[in-house]
C-alpha cells in the first residue's frame, strides 16, 4: 500500500521530498496495525492508505499535508489511532494540527464541526469516514454499521454535497446501496 499510495502521489504531481512527508505519515499510521492485524488485505490495515488514495483519484488533491494528516486520522479504531503528541515528535505543527482539527465520527456537534471546518480539514474527514463505511459490511458489529449508516445518510452525505461533487456521489451510492443492510431492526427489509 505504501508504494501504491508513493506512487499515485508522485503521477499526480507530488515532488519526491513532499511524497518522503507521505510516506512517513503512513508508516506512523501503520505502526500498530501490522502488529494486530495479520491478514494483509484486512481494510483496517488498509485504511491509512485507502484514505489518502481516495483524496488522491477522487478529489485531485495534493495538498502533502492535508494528505498526511488524512494517513493519520482515524474515526472508528481507538486502538489504531495514533497518539497526538507522536504525531507532533514525528511529523511536525501543521500535520498535528489539521489531525487535530478533523472532527470525528460520534461527536455530537458533528454536522456544525464539519460545515464550520475548513474545506480541507472536510475533506479529510469525508475521505476518511468513506473508507470506513466502504468496508461496514465486513465488521461483525451490526449495530456500528447500522449508526454509520445512520450518520452517514444525516450527516456526512448532506455535506459532502456540500463540499465535492465527487465525494457526494460516493456517499450517495454507498447510502443507497447499503439502506436495506444497515436498516434498523423492523425498520426495513435485508
Amino acid at each position: 500500500m505504501a508504494a501504491s499510495v508513493a506512487r499515485t502521489a508522485r503521477s499526480h504531481g507530488v515532488d519526491a521530498e513532499e511524497v518522503k512527508l507521505l510516506n512517513r505519515a503512513h508508516a506512523l499510521a501503520m505502526e500498530e496495525r501490522v502488529v494486530t492485524l495479520q491478514d494483509p488485505r484486512h481494510p483496517v490495515l488498509l485504511h491509512p492508505g485507502h484514505t489518502v488514495l481516495v483524496l488522491l483519484h477522487d478529489v485531485g488533491l495534493v495538498d502533502t499535508t492535508l494528505l498526511a494528516a488524512a494517513a493519520l486520522t482515524e474515526s472508528a479504531d481507538d486502538a489504531f489511532r495514533v497518539p497526538l503528541d507522536r504525531v507532533r515528535t514525528a511529523m511536525g505543527e501543521a500535520v498535528a494540527d489539521v489531525v487535530a482539527a478533523v472532527p470525528l465520527s460520534g461527536s455530537p456537534d458533528l454536522a456544525e464541526e464539519l460545515v464550520t471546518a475548513p474545506r480541507g480539514i472536510r475533506l479529510v474527514a469525508l475521505a476518511e469516514r468513506l473508507d470506513h463505511l466502504r468496508h461496514a459490511h465486513l465488521r461483525e458489529d451490526a449495530e456500528w454499521g447500522r449508526a454509520a449508516h445512520e450518520e452517514a445518510a444525516r450527516v456526512y452525505l448532506p455535506v459532502a454535497e456540500r463540499t465535492h461533487e465527487r465525494l457526494a456521489a460516493r456517499y450517495r451510492y454507498w447510502c443507497r446501496t447499503f439502506a436495506g443492510r444497515f436498516a434498523p431492526p423492523g425498520g426495513g427489509s435485508r
